[in-house]
């Protein structure tokens, strides 16, 4: 599998126009992103989180819909179907009362195969503004490589990668928004998390400034491609080199990669979950 990740700086989602403005233009550099990949020969493109709204969780809230979020999905079924590739795309999506974050995996065609509820909200903006998941991260089969779907800080927690990685992940698609001060996760953390679960992992960050509720922050780049054992294959630039900015990246992925991984040292199969829960139970 050729896997694309794509960062870019995200218009923000307002009031003029309902809104829909900004999701035209995320939407349009999603596509010309797609229309990159599939020239490269990507099976698969990721996509930074809430790309398609902007990332700006209290700016975006007030001008949320149903509506947004039809648009949303129609234009990325679309950019999937006319570039021929699967497409991980995040939006917030509404459940009940509140509003999520969530990434979806559509097919070639256009179809909906997963969609992945974030269930790490980092922050107090974040916290404030949507509702968190509580559903283990889907795995969908896209020509024999299990893809599974999580949302920027769900990656740093250990429990979900390896639940993705039981469920049968061969890699990890990740749309993420992370600032420029937390350059340690893509240097320490993410390989850590590959290594330890002998995934593959596909990380899409924005990259620029953006609105927040304490004024501006600035999101970092860095976007990569990590193999089963921790190794980088790709990065697109950083913040905190001075040079980040709009890129897309490529990597070649295989699940006969994961299983070499897997057998040169058996973490997977060598897990002691039993042991692990009576710890738990007694602290």
């Amino acid at each position: 599998m050729r896997i694309a990740v794509m960062q870019a700086s995200a218009s923000i989602l307002h009031a003029e126009g309902g809104g829909h403005e900004a999701v035209a233009t995320n939407l349009a550099l999603i596509t010309d992103a797609a229309e990159r990949a599939s020239a490269a020969g990507a099976d698969l493109l990721v996509t930074p989180e809430l790309f398609t709204c902007g990332y700006a969780p209290a700016a975006v809230a007030p001008h949320l819909s149903d509506d947004v979020v039809r648009r949303i999905d129609d234009g990325a079924a679309a950019s999937a179907r006319t570039h021929g590739l699967h497409l991980v795309y995040s939006a917030p999506r509404r459940a009940g009362a509140d509003w999520t974050i969530t990434a979806t995996l559509v097919s070639p065609a256009g179809e909906r195969l997963a969609t992945h509820t974030k269930v790490h909200l980092f922050g107090g903006e974040e916290q404030e503004t949507f509702a968190a998941g509580t559903s283990a991260p889907p795995v969908v089969d896209v020509a024999g490589v299990g893809v599974g779907l999580m949302v920027c800080y769900d990656v740093e927690f250990p429990e979900m990668v390896r639940a993705a990685a039981a469920a049968g992940a061969d890699v990890v698609a990740v749309p993420t928004a992370l600032t420029a001060e937390f350059a340690e996760v893509q240097d320490v953390l993410l390989p850590a998390r590959a290594l330890e679960s002998q995934v593959a992992i596909a990380y899409a960050n924005h990259a620029g400034p953006a609105p927040s509720a304490d004024g501006e922050i600035q999101l970092g780049g860095g976007s990569l491609i990590l193999g089963p054992t921790g190794k980088l294959l790709a990065s697109a630039p950083r913040t905190d080199a001075g040079t980040a900015g709009p890129a897309l990246i490529t990597a070649d992925v295989t699940a006969a990669d994961v299983a070499a991984a897997r057998t040169r040292v058996p973490y997977l199969r060598e897990r002691r979950p039993d042991l692990y829960r009576d710890w738990s139970d007694r602290t």
